[in-house]
């Protein structure tokens, strides 16, 4: 299934609008596990304090790779899948996040990838740091 060589799996504790997705890991030996649904954790319209780098995604992606409790090892996949569809899909914004607190790289049309120092908020804190990554609509 498209660029990333997905193959849909059944589950019926999906809530709507989700769907389960798995391949084999590119960075170890395995299973990667995709679930992909809407964003449920960013604002439409934020009050200034609650502005988060996620508000303007429609979509998130939670990636797993199966049997694996290693941080290391997730975050290496989570940073494969991010750079595979930044290359094959150059017209679509993407965030890389790690436990929805802090944003590891992004990905902006027309100002290309940036990484960020490690522990850099994805809230209001650091807005300098990722608002030029960042849409300034919904995508």
């Amino acid at each position: 299934m498209g660029v990333l060589a997905l193959e849909s799996v059944d589950d019926p504790e999906l809530r709507a609008g989700q769907f389960f997705l798995r391949r084999s890991a590119r960075t170890v030996d395995g299973r990667v596990l995709l679930v992909v649904g809407p964003n449920v954790y960013g604002a439409e319209d934020p009050e200034p304090g609650d502005v988060s780098a996620i508000d303007r995604y429609s979509g998130v992606i939670s990636v797993r790779v199966a049997g694996s409790r290693n941080e290391a090892t997730q975050a290496g996949e989570a940073r494969a899948i991010f750079d595979e569809l930044v290359a094959s899909e150059p017209s679509v914004a993407l965030v890389l996040a790690q436990a929805m607190s802090w944003i590891v790289a992004a990905y902006l049309p027309g100002a290309g990838a940036h990484v960020f120092p490690p522990e850099t908020s994805l809230d209001v804190e650091d807005i300098e740091s990722w608002r030029p990554w960042v849409p300034d609509e919904h995508v």
